[in-house]
Order: structure tokens, then C-alpha cells, then sequence
């Protein structure tokens, strides 16, 4: 079973920037499905990035794309790790943030949600 966890979030300013980090322990497959999601307080969750675990076909929903970008952690630090990089944030980004992983990128069926990390824009 694989286990994610996520790092990164806080509070930032409006026009700021921030990268969320999701690490994976345990079995995973490339060819699975990546996922971030967000979720407002008295809101649904909302997928608002997916990519294939080895790190191709990366899509965005249209409230975060050409803002937020999701990427294979090729660093080196982790064996299976994405990011999350979000720029010119806005306050309606505000939201706890989640990853997790799926056997295909609709997310019909989840392997694993990360814990969950607060992300808070405002002035």
C-alpha cells in the first residue's frame, strides 16, 4: 500500500508564489496517475493538476493553468516525489491542498490521499 506525504504550504501574499511537495512510500506504478486537489472550507474537493507518475502528460484545470505547475521531483531526494509549483496566487487559491494517486488520471478509484496541507493567501 503506498503512503504519500506532502510538505510545503503556509500563508503567502496575492501575486506570491509556492511549491507544494508530495512524496510516495511504497509500491507505485509508472504508468499510475498523480493528483493535486484543493479543497475551500464548506466547498467539494477539486482536482486542479494530474501527471503520469514518470512525469509525462501533465494537465491543469482551468482555474490554476498557466499558474500552477505540476512536475516529476527528479532531484533525487525522494525515490517517487512531485511538485506542486503555484504562482501569482490568489486569494480563491486559498484551500488545503492534497495529493494523491490513482490507476487513472480520472481518479475513478484511489490508491492514496496525502495528509493535506494548508495553503492561505491573503494580504
Amino acid at each position: 500500500q503506498v503512503q504519500l506525504k506532502e510538505s510545503g504550504g503556509g500563508s503567502v501574499q496575492p501575486g506570491g508564489s509556492q511549491r507544494l511537495s508530495c512524496a510516495a512510500y511504497g509500491y507505485i506504478n509508472d504508468r499510475d496517475c498523480v493528483g493535486w486537489f484543493r479543497q475551500a472550507p464548506g466547498q467539494g474537493r477539486e482536482k486542479v493538476a494530474t501527471i503520469i507518475v514518470e512525469g509525462r502528460g501533465a494537465q491543469y484545470s482551468s482555474s490554476v493553468v498557466g499558474r500552477f505547475t505540476i512536475s516529476r521531483d527528479n532531484t533525487g531526494t525522494v525515490s517517487n516525489g512531485w511538485f506542486l509549483q503555484m504562482t501569482n496566487l490568489k486569494p480563491e487559491d486559498t484551500a488545503v491542498y492534497y495529493c494523491a494517486t490513482a490507476r487513472t488520471c480520472d481518479f475513478q478509484f484511489v490508491n492514496a490521499w496525502g495528509q493535506g496541507s494548508q495553503v492561505t493567501v491573503s494580504a
